[in-house]
């Protein structure tokens, strides 16, 4: 019998919350294996801003950095990268250094490209806001353009008026019919990969 699919799952600004913890047990109930590193080791925060506050002090290399060092031991397995919003920035930065990465499931964020950034048909699933004050058009057709020229097969989901982490029950971004429909579709995204 195969192994399961094994995903890991970074969170947000806000730190490890009990709504990544939600995230990691439904998909750990669809039979995956899930990891979800603490980035800012017991740290959270109540607003973006102080998130904001947190993610600087600890500063952008630390935070990849420690999220390489949760990855590594696991890379061999073929990972399944996922992440909220900050979170979706180190998963697209780590899938796309991962010739083995199996699939990016991206909540509400993603992260600019390296212009010589290569995969090989990485499949790629974004849900996030319409608008999403984080995530502006512009930038999210850029972002489109070049990850299907790096060699992603990218889909992408929006959701007219959510807020921008609408998938987290504690946040006042929370929508419960957006978020159901993103996470059918992200349980049906990482059951075919």
């Amino acid at each position: 019998m195969p192994s399961p699919t094994t995903i890991i799952l970074f969170h947000s600004a806000y730190g490890l919350r009990p709504a990544v913890h939600a995230a990691a047990e439904r998909l750990r109930g669809a039979g995956y294996e899930v990891h979800v590193p603490d980035l800012y080791e017991g740290r959270t925060a109540d607003t973006v801003e102080d998130g904001m506050v947190l993610k600087d002090e600890i500063g952008r290399e630390e935070l990849l950095r420690r999220a390489i060092t949760a990855a590594a031991p696991l890379s061999e397995r073929g990972l399944v990268y996922a992440g909220f919003s900050l979170g979706g920035s180190i998963a697209q930065n780590l899938a796309l250094g991962d010739e083995k990465a199996r699939g990016l499931l991206l909540f509400h964020g993603t992260s600019d490209l390296a212009e010589d950034a290569a995969v090989d048909e990485l499949p790629v699933q974004l849900h996030v806001a319409d608008p999403d004050p984080f995530e502006p058009h512009d930038w999210l057709n850029a972002w489109y353009l070049r990850m299907g020229r790096a060699g992603a097969e990218v889909e992408v989901h929006r959701y007219q008026g959510a807020g921008h982490l609408f998938t987290d029950p504690d946040l006042d971004d929370f929508d419960a019919e957006a978020s159901e429909r993103a996470w059918r579709a992200a349980l049906a995204f990482v059951a075919e990969l």
